[in-house]
């Protein structure tokens, strides 16, 4: 049942992300709003519980993007294991690393894209645009993403409560 929590808010966050944010000019430059699902996933959740839902939407994200296929799974999968090996290094109860973890992963993916147009479009003038909008991504991690895992990490305690409660109306 897990799974079913997992994969309503990835893919509410997959259509708020491609349905509704680009009509908002304050959100041109926001950053993707899966990576910190991953991070959450990678914080909060086992491995088995973690891999399929990025796996799944990863290909899902890479089907709707224009980019190069494989470009967003390779990113949640670094990004997964960039995050899983920070944490054995720092406490994750540390609510004020919080930021600082989304950030970091914002600032991988996003050197991940700016690798992969790199070695895709050798010769293109796009760096001070690239590092121009890493910068405002990152600066929004910073603020917004810790609201994000905070949300996350509630709504999955709320989920599993009401499942709770379900099972034991139907075992009684």
């Amino acid at each position: 049942m897990t799974y079913c929590f997992h994969v309503g808010i990835c893919l509410c966050l997959v259509l708020f992300q491609t349905t509704v944010m680009p009509y908002f000019h304050l959100f041109d430059r926001f950053y993707d709003l899966l990576s910190p699902f991953v991070i959450y996933l990678s914080l909060f959740q086992s491995l088995r519980q973690s891999i399929p839902v990025i796996l799944f939407f990863g290909f899902l994200m890479d089907s709707l993007s224009g980019g190069p296929f494989g470009l967003y799974l390779t990113t949640y999968i670094w990004l997964f294991i960039g995050v899983k090996w920070i944490i054995t290094f720092l406490h994750v109860g540390d609510s004020f690393l919080l930021p600082f973890i989304v950030a970091a992963g914002v600032l991988l993916q996003n050197c991940i894209f700016i690798g992969t147009i790199a070695i895709f479009e050798p010769g293109t003038q796009f760096l001070s645009a690239a590092i121009s909008m890493a910068t405002v991504q990152v600066l929004w991690a910073i603020f917004t993403g810790p609201i994000f895992l905070m949300f996350f990490n509630y709504s999955h305690g709320k989920w599993n409560k009401w499942l709770e409660k379900v099972f034991a109306k139907v075992n009684s």
